[in-house]
Parts: C-alpha cells; structure tokens; sequence
C-alpha cells in the first residue's frame, strides 16, 4: 500500500507571503500613527512662526530647515500626514463608489450600457492626471475641488473594471434566476453581483490610494489643490522646491514622504492580491486527506522503453475559507513510443486538466501534485527539467484552432517559433522546415499559406496548421486535446486519420483527449475511462469496446450509435451530476448514479485493479460488469441485495490485486 504524498512546502510559502507583506504593513502602521499622532506631538514646531529663524538649512535641531516664516519643516511634512492621506482615501473611495455603480450599469443594463460604455471609453483615453487637472478647474480650488477633481478622473477606471468583472457575472445562471423570481436590478447587484466582484475592487481601491496621493500632490503643487494656510505634501513641495538649491531639505521631506507612501499602498494591494490569490492556504494546498492506494509494478500492457509515465496525478485549486477543489484525484498511466492512448470521459471528469498539467500549463493557483510524472526520463515537477522538452519534445494540439492561433500574426511566424527558439535553427531552415511540416499536415501551396493569418483559413486548415506547429519541435510526445469538437464530421475524420499517420509516421506517443469514445477508437491503441477526476477503467481499446467492466465505460459505450443501433429505440441516458471537484467522498464517485450500488461502494472507494484472466484491462468497481449484455446490465438494477440481505453479486468478477 502506498499513499499519495500531500503537495510540500505550503507552509513555507505562507511564511515567505507573510514576510513579503511585513514591509508594507509596519508602514502602514507608521503612517497610521503619524495620523493620529503627529499634531499633537509636532503640532507646536509645525506652526510656531520664528522670523529670526526664518530660511535656515538643515541643522541639528532642525533637520530638513526651516520656511520663510522660521517653521520647522520636517514637523510641517509629519503633520501633513493626516491631510495628504485623509484626502486621498477620501478621493478613492468617492472615484469608487461612482466608478462602481456606473460599471454595474454598463456591464448589466442592456439600454444604458452601450451609452455608459461609451462615455467610459472616452474619459479612459486622457491620462488620470489630465483629468484631475480639468475637473479642479472645474470644480474650484481648494481641498474639497481636488478630492473631487481626483475622485472624478478616478471614475473611469474603477467604471472599466467594474464592467468587466459584471459581464462576467451577469450571465451566471443565478443571476437568471433571481430575475426570474422578480428581483430588482438593485438588488441583484448589491446581493449577487457585488459580493463575486469585490476582491479585485478592494484591490484596485488599495493600490489606487497610492495613485491618489499623487495626483493630490500634483495639484497642490500646481496651485490647484489644498490652499494656505492648509497644507499637504504637495504645497510644502512646492513651497520648498523654490529654495531646492540653498536648503535641499525643504523639497527633500516632502517629496520622500510623498513616494514613500505612494510605494506602501502599493505595495499593500500587491500582497493582498497576492494573499488572496493564495486563499491563504499556500497558493499550492495540500489538498484533501490522503487516500491510501494500492501500489505495486505490474505491466500495463504498455510494450517498449516508457515514454510518460503518471502515477497518483492530482490537480489542485484552493477554494474558500481553506478549502480545496480537486478536479483531478487520481490519475495513472504510462505510455510507450509510438504508442496512442485515449482519455475519455463526459464534462469535468477532469481529462483535459490531466494534459494541462502534463504540459505543465496549470496556472496558479492551481498546483499539480503526483508520486511520479516523468517524460523522457525527466522530472516533469522540476521546472529546469520541464524547460528542456515543452515545445520541443512535447507539443499540444487544443480544442479551438481559432483560440490556439493569433490572429495578429502570419501562420509563418506561429511555425518559425518553435523551430528557431527550441531548436536553435536559423530562419531559411525553420522556413524550409515550416513548408514540409505544412506539406505534411495535407495543405497545399505552402508558400501562399505561411504568408496568410489565421482568418484566411478554414476551420480544419487551422487544426491542421496546429498540427503542424506541434510538428516543427520534432516532438516525441504530442497531447491532442479535443482536436476535431470544433469541425464538422467530414473535416473531423480527415483529421483523425491526420492524426493517426503522423503518428505512424513519427512514432511519436500520443494523449488523445475527447468526450466521444467513437472518435477515440479511431485512432487509440489504448483508452483510460475518467469520472470526477478518477481513472475508473483502462484497457487496450478493441477489449473495452467488446467488454466493459465499469457500469460508467458501458453507458458511454451504449450512448454512442453505430449503424447497427435501433433507430426507434432511444439511446441510454444517465440521470444525476457528477460530484463537484470540492467534494469529498469516502466511496465511489459513481455511487449516486450506478444502479449496481451498494453500501460497499458508498462506504469504501474501489481501487483500480486487473481483471482476473486480463493483463492490461484493469477496472475501479466493487462490481464490474462480466454478463454478456453489459450495456443492459449497467442499466438496470437486477444485481442488487436479495431478499435474505445479502449482496447477490453473481455477476461479479473476480479480481487479482494488481495495481498500476
């Protein structure tokens, strides 16, 4: 028995996002006191006038000098403290809360949208400070004018983000339903719309309160903002920069207090995002309790030298409050040069994550966890090792060609990079290269395509220029996520027979990821069967398609027509949702809709184990299907308890122990 090792050094990273946050924070604090505590400790000096004093340099007892009427300046910049910071929080918070509304308006509102969206874009084009400077003339001088003013040329920004987070939202299906219960807009927004938005806000609010500070000052020093006798940063700059040359300190204190607050509150939003991007969990969790499983080095039917090999592959996302999402839980495979090996699985059962992370293209917060993920010999979870195969000695073929593609650039410059980046090639190879690698995809005139950008082509020229992007790193792995979902059926099965000679041709092993087991059997030697993150069956794939063992594998079997099905009878269909990655469940995942169940599979989680009398087909099931009509069988309850209690599993297979 083994068990699945828990991602390591969460702790430290806590630790080292902690420290990383101690300097903005003890500033904070010293500011937060200056605020309160200035005035009255420094009070006295900053408004004592001492015309016999009046214009001195810096000095022991007054160490940034004194101004025109003999008050000490230093004294002067620490009880600013109060007004500068107080007008800029004052000012964000003003820039936010309109910012925010307009931006609920324009991301949900289908009539004043567009109008708001478009009075957005237009403020958006002027720099904050030009419109600072436009609002306090506006607005009028003084301390009210300017927080105005700056709140007003924030109102935009926090307007844009605001919108764009909301459009992301309001398309929720619980947005849809509270308007379908008779919701207000007002209440939509303040209950369903606000709460899933408000991190980035506060963030951006934090970060902008530095900004603010500037700006505040910038119109002071222009004469626009605070008026005398008030005083901020920004007039005692102004004030000070005239007698730069003969007292630097009188602009110096100022001006440091006016940058060192600025860096602090951003500083303080880049932690926090950082913090709460991590969910304060270590940004790469240790993900739920360990589960043991059993373990052991028999063959897997996987011939020649190990290509890949996956063993206990977890992904992992931090949620809420500490907790963990894990949309893959268990996966393990090895595959051989030359070899093609099919993961199919419904929606979420985790399969295109599992080549994400094996192409290492999780990103944070996500976080990939395996006992081993090796390629060519290489520890995949070292980054130094990853860096020598990506892109060379491993490709990936997405879903959408059109996602995949920039539609900025020449389909040449997509096929130069690889081969000139990983390869190290000069460009009138790479060129040469691109034009065969095109030529071998099946497109014709080459030298016409390598000049055309992506809106030239068609759908299945696109995969196929995909492919043959993949090609140029002459690579020994190529990951095929879900290649053909996005073309028609006769573009589909040019593309999987594509697909399968390069293979031949290459030998190159290969992951093809899809949803339909039909297009897999195309071009597969081998197929792994997902739920919920699990590997719930693996087989050669001519010997899961005649027999499957899990109740799952024989409804996606069933579900897919053939020329001989019944055109009258309806195709099976499986009732119930797949558990969510958050879940946590002691038994099967399947459990809830597999009418084979019983307390033994809700109770205890099967481990994926070898068929007795079978080699390489290996089933995670307490009662894996052996009847002669498995389809049927899966589909109906006619195994279950008899009338005595006992479990009348006739049908059952026998199994030897025989672990991945």
């Amino acid at each position: 028995m083994a068990t699945v090792a828990a991602a390591p050094a969460g702790r430290g990273r806590r630790r080292a996002r902690l420290l990383a946050g101690a300097v903005p924070l003890l500033l904070l604090l010293g500011f937060v006191f200056l605020c309160v505590a200035a005035p009255l400790l420094w009070g006295d000096p900053a408004s004592a006038t001492h015309v016999a004093q009046a214009g001195q340099g810096t000095s022991v007892r007054h160490w940034a000098g004194t101004d025109d009427l003999g008050r000490d300046i230093l004294a002067r910049t620490l009880v600013a403290t109060r007004n500068s910071l107080l007008l800029a929080v004052l000012a964000t918070m003003l820039g936010g809360a309109v910012g925010v509304g307009l931006g609920l308006v324009a991301g949900s509102s289908r009539r004043l949208g567009r109008l708001v969206s478009a009075v957005i874009n237009v403020l958006l084009a002027f720099p904050a400070l030009l419109l600072s400077i436009f609002f306090a003339v506006l607005f009028g001088l003084g301390s009210v004018g300017s927080v105005l003013a700056v709140g007003a040329a924030f109102t935009p920004g926090f307007a844009r983000i605001t919108q764009t987070l909301t459009a992301a939202v309001v398309g929720r299906d619980y947005i849809d339903a509270a308007r379908v219960l008779g919701r207000r807009p007002l209440s939509i927004a303040l209950r369903h719309i606000l709460p899933n938005i408000g991190e980035p806000v506060l963030l951006y609010s934090t970060i902008h309160i530095g900004t603010a500070i500037l700006s505040l000052s910038g119109l002071s020093f222009l004469g626009l903002g605070v008026q005398p006798p008030s005083y901020d940063w920004g007039r005692l700059l102004s004030d000070g920069l005239t007698r730069v040359y003969i007292s630097p300190g009188a602009a110096l204190a100022p001006a440091v207090a006016i940058v060192l607050a600025g860096l602090t509150f951003n500083m303080l939003g880049e932690w926090l995002s950082d913090l709460i991007a991590g969910r304060e969990s270590g940004a790469l969790p240790a993900g739920p309790p360990q589960v043991s499983i059993v373990d052991a080095e028999a063959d897997d039917g996987t011939p020649g030298d190990r290509l890949l090999e996956v063993r206990h592959l977890r992904v992992i996302y931090p949620g809420h409050r500490g907790s963990v999402a894990t949309p893959v839980r268990d996966v393990s495979f090895r595959l051989a040069p030359g070899q093609t090996l099919g993961i199919v699985g419904e929606s979420g059962s985790g399969k295109s994550l599992t080549a994400s992370a094996i192409a290492q293209l999780i990103d944070a917060p996500g976080a990939v966890d395996a006992q081993t993920l090796r390629f060519l010999d290489l520890d995949l979870l070292d980054r130094q090792a990853v860096d020598k195969v990506l892109g060379r000695s491993m490709a990936m073929v997405f879903q959408d060609p059109g996602e995949a593609l920039n539609p900025a650039i020449k389909i040449g410059t997509h096929l130069l990079e690889p081969a000139m980046i990983h390869l190290g090639d000069p460009k009138p190879v790479a060129r040469r290269k691109a034009y065969d690698a095109l030529r071998a995809v099946a497109i014709g005139d080459p030298a016409r395509r390598y000049r055309q950008h992506q809106h030239e082509l068609s759908g299945g020229m696109k995969q196929r220029v995909c492919i043959a992007i993949g090609l140029m790193g002459e690579p020994k792995l190529l990951i095929a996520d879900e290649p053909t979902t996005a073309l028609d059926v006769t573009v589909q099965r040019q593309i999987l027979r594509l697909i399968a000679r390069i293979g031949r041709d290459t030998g190159a092993g290969m992951l093809f990821i899809s949803h339909d087991i039909a297009v897999v059997a195309e071009v597969c030697d081998r197929v792994a069967v997902m739920y919920a993150g699990f590997v719930v069956e693996q087989a050669p794939t001519a010997t899961l398609l005649a027999g499957p063992a899990h109740p799952y594998t024989a409804l996606l079997v069933a579900a897919s027509p053939t020329m001989t099905t019944d055109k009258v009878a309806p195709l099976p269909a499986l009732d119930g949702r797949m558990p969510s990655p958050d879940a946590e469940l002691p038994g099967c995942y399947f459990a809830d809709r597999c009418p084979r169940a019983d307390a033994t599979c809700t109770g205890h989680r099967p481990p994926l184990l070898r068929i007795a009398g079978s080699q390489a087909h290996r089933v995670a099931c307490w009662h894996p299907l052996t009847g002669p009509d498995r389809a049927n069988d899966a589909g109906t309850n006619d195994t279950r308890t008899n009338d005595t209690g006992t479990n009348d599993t006739g049908t059952n297979a026998t199994r030897e122990e025989a672990p991945l």
